[in-house]
């Protein structure tokens, strides 16, 4: 181990005696990368009673990466210390967008959902299980908002000339109509209040 780290074997803390022990062996691959060596040391540390102050002191890391792998300790989930992939995740790409695309053109209903309008949260979901690229819903509004679309209904647009026979409301624009002289005014009397 090049680590300054050494695990003494007076732990107990938060993991159980076959988590120790199986995280103790693992620690022990020469060919195990300094992240996933961290990831154990942390989760060892925890389990001898030390902070998570003291951890970050001890190992140099940030306190995102030591609360996350403490809270993997804590609740029993040490022996998936490799399950978490390193690095980035995986990027949006070509692919990603255009199935984006083709979804937001597409009811829900063909995808199991019982609305009629897609959700941000719906679409990552939904993209997370076909192209295994988690992204978060707030990331899938501004690919939309880039792609010029939107998982908000349109506003329904009523034509210019269009006449509702059954309200009898023409609706027109002032500026396209034929003759914009003949287009009656109403009295308009101002009033001053002092």
């Amino acid at each position: 181990m090049s680590s300054s780290y050494s695990h003494t074997d007076t732990g107990g803390q938060v993991l159980t005696p076959f988590q120790r022990k199986r995280l103790q062996k693992d620690l022990q691959d020469e060919k195990l990368s300094p992240r996933y060596r961290q990831r154990i040391q942390i989760m060892l540390l925890a389990d001898e009673g030390k902070t998570q102050n003291q951890i970050c002191e001890l190992l140099k890391c940030s306190r995102v990466t030591a609360r996350y792998w403490i809270s993997q300790a804590k609740s029993g989930e040490a022996h998936n210390w490799q399950a978490t992939p390193l690095g980035r995740p995986k990027a949006v790409n070509q692919e990603y967008k255009e199935r984006l695309r083709q979804l937001v053109g597409q009811s829900p209903k063909d995808f199991g959902y019982s609305k009629d309008i897609w959700t941000a949260d719906w679409l990552s979901k939904s993209l997370e299980n076909e192209l295994d690229i988690k992204v978060d819903k707030r990331h899938i509004n501004r690919l939309l908002k880039e792609m010029g679309l939107s998982t908000r209904p349109k506003p329904i647009r009523v034509d210019d000339t269009t006449q509702d026979t059954n309200k009898r409301i023409v609706i027109r624009d002032l500026n396209s109509a034929p003759n914009a002289d003949s287009v009656p005014m109403w009295p308009f009397n101002s009033i001053s209040i002092g």
